[in-house]
């Protein structure tokens, strides 16, 4: 402690916010988004949800840098802890137009501590993290404080809509999305959802519509999201889907014959539920995997509990889970996701390797 006192600037993980340590570094001004502060200069634009922030984030950066802007991205998209300290660095730094800033929904207060927002992006509200925010209705209040006195865009078919403008004393500080209707090379409605958030602020920001067009139907799936990949006779859907809505979002579109499901940590027992949706949906077969944590025993008793009566089998290693792939390929679709975005990556690039060689 006395080491932390003595230093010029201190950088707070999000996770520290709340405790006596951070108190006290706020309260001596020593915390580096005071010491250091160019980045409040610049116009900033945080994106916010459960789902999609990611994908939005990255639609947004190159649309703007499409139309000559340098933008700096930070928060989770920039990796978190690292993200939000590194955004800081590089502003005092270099000369940027924009930051976009991933406001994961645990860093809400931080992220309001440390930025100046000029423009909020709400993807949706959905059931993550409910270990930390107990209620759906406790996160939705959350993102309400947080977006108070800022511009925000709603998706036009938000469950919550109505509540926020209630909140928002000007109404003009509330701005609609909806799906966006142009060609992309992403899947699903909640990409189309994304874009739509991304081609609002874009317009909002004066960026030319064909800049927007251009941009967006040329957008590729980014690293560890969702991708889709052809083996034999199978489409393979494979991305991060880390809670039950994200999972849903995209069973609701279309019928998987095998879903591969990574299992997330034990003490996370709300991301159990992404099963129970996966359940419903009525596979022939589940595959469980260790995802973030080896908690297959844990994913295999829910499964017994709600009654699914498919086949379930457990993967325990990456030639084990592109072995059942190989299995299954000559069926219709395949699911791989649930929690665990490192493996998901590895086995994304396995299949990148595989598709290639049938190709």
């Amino acid at each position: 402690m006395d080491t932390i006192a003595s230093c010029d600037a201190v950088m707070l993980s999000p996770s520290l916010w709340k405790t006596e340590l951070a108190k006290n570094v706020v309260s001596s001004g020593n915390h580096i988004s005071d010491f250091l502060t160019r980045h409040k200069s610049i116009k900033t634009i945080g994106v916010t949800g459960t789902n999609g922030k990611t994908t939005t984030v990255y639609m947004l950066k190159e649309i703007l840098e499409n139309s000559g802007k340098k933008v700096l991205v930070g928060g989770n998209a920039g990796g978190g802890f690292n993200g939000y300290c590194d955004v800081i660095l590089e502003a005092e730094n270099g000369d940027y137009d924009i930051i976009l800033i991933e406001v994961c929904d645990m860093t809400l207060n931080y992220c309001n501590y440390c930025f100046d927002f000029d423009l909020v992006g709400l993807t949706n509200i959905g059931n993550d993290h409910m270990d930390i925010h107990r209620s759906i209705e406790n996160y939705k209040n959350k993102i309400l404080d947080f977006s108070k006195n800022k511009t925000i865009f709603l998706d036009k078919n938000l469950k919550y809509f109505s509540e926020f403008e209630e909140e928002f004393p000007d109404l003009s500080n509330i701005l609609s999305y909806d799906e966006y209707l142009g060609d992309l090379k992403v899947f699903g409605k909640f990409n189309r959802l994304n874009a739509g958030l991304a081609a609002s602020i874009a317009t909002y920001l004066g960026v030319n519509d064909e800049v927007i067009f251009n941009t967006l139907n040329n957008f590729k799936a980014i690293e560890g999201r969702l991708k889709i990949f052809k083996l034999n006779d199978s489409e393979i859907f494979i991305g991060k889907t880390d809670n039950s809505d994200a999972v849903k979002s995209l069973l609701d579109e279309k019928y998987f014959y095998a879903a591969f499901v990574g299992t997330p940590r034990i003490n996370e027992e709300h991301r159990f539920d992404i099963l129970n949706t996966v359940a419903y949906s009525s596979p022939e077969v589940i595959v469980l995997f260790p995802g973030l944590d080896d908690t297959v025993d844990h994913g295999l008793y829910r499964l017994n509990s709600i009654g699914f009566d498919g086949r379930v089998e457990v993967a325990n290693s990456l030639d084990e889970i592109i072995g059942f792939i190989a299995e299954y390929s000559h069926e219709d679709a395949i699911f791989i996701g649930g929690n665990g975005q490192e493996k998901i990556i590895e086995i994304q690039e396995r299949l990148k390797a595989l598709s290639d060689i049938c190709d």
